[in-house]
């Protein structure tokens, strides 16, 4: 029960958990109940997907056997929300530099712009063996900012990454302003949108040479402005974010 809940970090298989969740305060249609609002949504999907999970989301259809309006509004403003912040990603504006690279700086296959690249299948590996941990260096020319860090990792060749942080340079001092462990599949991370030029991925512990397939760097809108992007009625108003006790809490898995 408790690998089931939590993982197991030894393990020797990877299964991705799945989150069952309804965009309803419960599993069927009620005339007297409403979808939750976008943002509600936009809440879930970080703490589902973004935390190396699948999410499986039910919109039960209505009296009429059709899925209701209102239902379908809040799922196109929900995409609309994911475009306005994943549409971008502020890392390929970047100059991207690694602390090694497997066949040395010159070779492209396995160099750090690797992370730019959507899929599992290319991406940047540090050189054989190196012991002093393993680092990418993003220079983007100018200060931007930012507020949430996706990663992802070569999960056909298992799952490594076991500790990582995400630095800005101040004043020519690194400043941590994330730290994570599990990677897996995909990790996206929000935190306080901060403003610097360089930044600095670095993995601390893995157990094996880690892998890094893509590497996301954008600036999700606050909610007020991501608000104002979409056309709410009155049922669709945001709402304080609460998961109901049939949602599996996504946040003890194997983090």
């Amino acid at each position: 029960m408790q690998s089931g809940n939590g993982g197991d970090p030894h393990g020797h298989d990877c299964v991705p958990p799945e989150c069952d969740g309804s965009i309803r305060p419960g599993w069927f249609w009620h005339s007297s109940k409403h979808p939750k609002s976008a943002l509600e949504l936009l809440d879930i999907y970080y703490k589902s997907v973004g935390r190396n999970c699948l999410l499986l989301l039910n919109v039960p259809p209505n009296s009429s056997g059709l899925i209701s309006d209102e239902d379908v509004q809040v799922l196109h403003d929900f995409t609309k929300l994911r475009h306005e912040t994943f549409s971008l990603n502020l890392a390929e504006t970047a100059t991207i530099t690694a602390s090694s690279t497997r066949g040395g700086f010159n070779d492209p296959k396995f160099g750090p712009s690797q992370v730019l690249k959507e899929g599992i299948y290319s991406y940047w590996a540090p050189e054989e063996g190196a012991k002093d941990g393993w680092a990418l260096y993003f220079d983007f020319g100018r200060p931007l900012s930012f507020n949430v860090l996706q990663l992802q990792e070569a999960i056909h060749v298992g799952q490594r990454v076991i500790k990582y942080h995400l630095d800005v340079q101040k004043d020519g001092e690194w400043e941590t302003i994330v730290n994570g462990t599990t990677v897996g599949y995909k990790r996206l991370q929000r935190f306080q949108a901060v403003e610097s030029q360089v930044l600095r991925l670095s993995i601390k512990k893995s157990r094996a040479d880690p892998l890094i397939s893509f590497l996301g760097i954008y600036l999700e809108p606050p909610p007020a402005i991501g608000l104002e992007l979409l056309s709410f009625n009155s049922c669709h108003q945001a709402r304080h974010v609460r998961l109901r006790d049939w949602f599996w809490n996504a946040s003890k898995a194997s983090f």
